[in-house]
């Protein structure tokens, strides 16, 4: 770069000086080419210092080691595990978080809040100054302002200030737990990293002190499978750990500390001890042949049994099966899908059967494929068929897309109906829940009137 410069004005300055009409030596002309390089080049360079910002960038690129660098991966590994242990003693323990609940009572400003301790903005700060170096970034006026909520003397809860410092403390605990099994340090997990967790996590949940260890390969793998699914929609095998803090699952799987919870709970936690156990075991008996696997033939006795053999044929054709059969891993897949149906990941997984052209939409014909399926169980039922147009134009009504043509993934997700295109095009019970709705509402009025009657 500096080359081309010097090259440029020497250009320039062989020109200036070839125009000049006063007749010089050789030796002259060149002093004075040298002379004005020289200044223009200090000039230049003068310049260019100032705004070398590039001298300032810190380094971003650090190369992995090899798999043959076997020494470097090793001063890897023990340089971030001691890493994250001074990360680990930089947090509040139990002892701290304790003082630091008692120098929030002892500095609480009256009057209460409703039953609420609450504190002010000085006494808040005298409390930072008292809690030790750890509690620092608790107590900044960032954090205050974002936990006042319009107390008329300017006062935060104490519960809650101490509840985000529990829940910080928490998910800094959890992230470099998480980290630990981040093998290859590079901010995710891969499958067997969140199995190895998920393993270990096991003896310290209560509730799961009654599940056979033989039966933990089957809950791992079933605990896994919803990370993924949802977390992992392309498929790579891999979920950033900051996703996992993120989402809601981790705080399923970790409810199940608590040693008191309700039957309820454990039904709606997937996570939970007879919630695996109603996945396996329905798997379990889907397989009459007892090998193992599922064929399309046992899987069609899923739910209700009222699933389309249309629909069943897409699943065998699209999902990862062995010899034409279906393991658990992707039954936990299927089973998701279908008890999710709101949700984008679930909508994605059911899109991708419905299009069967692999278009990136849904037109007429392929409502009308997989519609007809419904149809011919209608009539083995010997009920009336119903006109494929009003059910097309009832969908696209529904869902509104952007194309009057064209039904596409995003249109399902964005119209919030996505769940009951898909009951009505996969699933015979699903369609006449859909189409007998307004009985259905009607009848659960009768009932709860009749239960109101029956009180008084």
């Amino acid at each position: 770069m500096v080359e081309e410069e010097q090259r440029h004005w020497s250009n320039i300055l062989r020109k200036r000086i070839a125009n000049s009409k006063s007749e010089r030596s050789k030796e002259e002309n060149k002093a004075e080419e040298t002379e004005l390089l020289t200044k223009y080049y200090s000039e230049w360079r003068a310049r260019l210092d100032k705004e070398q910002s590039y001298r300032t960038v810190p380094r971003f690129y650090y190369r992995l080691p090899a798999e043959d660098e076997v020494l470097l991966q090793k001063l890897r590994e023990e340089s971030r595990a001691v890493f994250l242990q001074r990360k680990s003693r930089e947090l509040l323990d139990n002892e701290e978080l304790q003082n630091l609940w008692f120098l929030l009572d002892k500095h609480q400003v009256a009057p209460l809040s409703g039953d609420e301790a609450m504190i002010n903005y000085e006494a808040y700060l005298k409390v930072g100054e008292e809690a030790g170096p750890k509690s620092k970034k608790f107590f900044t006026s960032r954090v205050y302002a974002k936990l006042f909520h319009s107390d008329p003397y300017g006062r935060i809860s104490i519960m809650q200030f101490f509840n985000y410092v529990m829940r910080k403390v928490w998910l800094h605990q959890t992230r470099i737990g998480l980290s630990l099994y981040d093998v290859a340090g590079r901010g995710y997990l891969r499958e067997s990293d969140l199995e190895n967790y998920i393993l270990e996590l096991i003896p310290t949940l209560p509730q799961l002190d009654g599940l056979e260890k033989s039966f933990y390969s089957f809950y791992v793998c079933t605990a896994v499978r919803k990370f993924f699914f949802f977390l992992d929609p392309l498929r790579t095998g891999k979920i950033k750990i900051q996703d996992i803090l993120a989402c809601s699952f981790l705080d399923d799987l970790l409810e199940l500390r608590d040693e008191e919870l309700s039957k309820e709970s454990q039904e709606s936690n997937w996570f939970s001890a007879p919630s695996a156990l109603r996945v396996y075991g329905q798997y379990l008996n889907l397989d009459k042949d007892h090998n193992g696997m599922l064929s399309k033939e046992e899987l069609s006795r899923y739910g209700t049994a009222t699933l389309t053999s249309v629909f069943l044929d897409r699943v065998f054709q699209e999902c990862l099966t062995y010899d034409g059969e279906m393991d658990y891993k992707t039954y936990l897949d299927f089973v998701l899908a279908l008890e999710n149906r709101k949700e984008p990941a679930a909508l994605q997984y059911i899109f991708k059967l419905l299009d069967m052209e692999n278009k990136g939409y849904l037109n007429v014909f392929s409502l009308n494929y997989f519609f007809r399926a419904i149809q011919e169980q209608i009539k083995l039922h010997g009920q009336e068929p119903v006109s494929f147009q009003d059910v097309k134009d009832e969908i696209f009504d529904m869902v509104k897309p952007k194309d009057p043509y064209k039904i596409t993934l995003q249109d399902l997700v964005n119209s919030c109906q996505g769940d009951t295109v898909a009951s009505i095009l996969i699933d015979l019970n699903g369609f006449w829940t859909y189409e007998n709705r307004e009985v259905l509402v009607t009848n659960d009025s009768d009932v709860s009137n009749t239960a109101d009657v029956d009180d008084t």
